[in-house]
């Protein structure tokens, strides 16, 4: 998978969030977007994912050295943030189950949530998981989905020591051939990626 974008930018309302964002992300790297607060890594995170429109520029998807549509760009790409929901009314064996119909994830349900310590939890509804619990699940959903593209969003919100070691695990053991991008200030989320953009560049 081969992402290009060029010339890209994002406003909202007359506000531009960035402009004139050039780069091509390649297949296998690994990417971390930083900036302050309010500087527009979550936002750039977000076009290139295709949940927000850019306002300016073109992003092109290549897979296999074929041109994507917009329509098919999203079953390559898996998102882990902070503002995606899961849905609490399900379990967690629930979830993956439906979430296995859109996209398909590379191990059973039963691997997933003991690599992730929630096998305990597994029919009980998300509702009652602490914060913690809930970011774990929403790494796996997007960790283990067999997609070439991997998105990160401040990967480690509300986890504890264990939840942050399990996350460089993750890492560490199921991304060697996906592309990652990261957006994050904390160096511990990103310190392992080859190449780090400044979004306040682009303004």
């Amino acid at each position: 998978m081969q992402i290009t974008l060029t010339n890209t930018g994002k406003r909202y309302n007359r506000e531009w969030i960035f402009r004139h964002f050039d780069y091509k992300f390649l297949p296998g790297k690994k990417y971390a977007i930083t900036g302050s607060n309010g500087s527009g890594k979550s936002t750039l995170l977000q076009v290139i994912a295709g949940a927000l429109t850019h306002n300016e520029g073109t992003i092109q998807m290549r897979f296999n050295n074929i041109l994507l549509s917009e329509e098919n760009c999203f079953q390559q790409i898996a998102i882990a943030a902070p503002y995606l929901e899961l849905i609490e009314e399900m379990t967690a064996n629930e979830f993956l189950t439906f979430h296995n119909k859109f996209k398909t994830l590379a191990c059973s349900n039963e691997e997933i949530l003991s690599t992730i310590s929630l096998d305990k939890a597994a029919n009980k509804q998300i509702r009652y998981y602490s914060s913690g619990m809930k970011q774990r699940l929403k790494l796996a959903q997007a960790f283990f989905c067999a997609t070439p593209v991997l998105l990160l969003d401040e990967p480690t919100t509300n986890l504890d020591a264990d939840g942050i070691a399990l996350y460089q695990r993750l890492i560490a053991d199921y991304t060697q051939h996906k592309m990652v991008i990261i957006s994050s200030n904390d160096q511990q989320e990103y310190n392992f990626c080859e190449e780090v953009i400044a979004i306040g560049k682009y303004k």
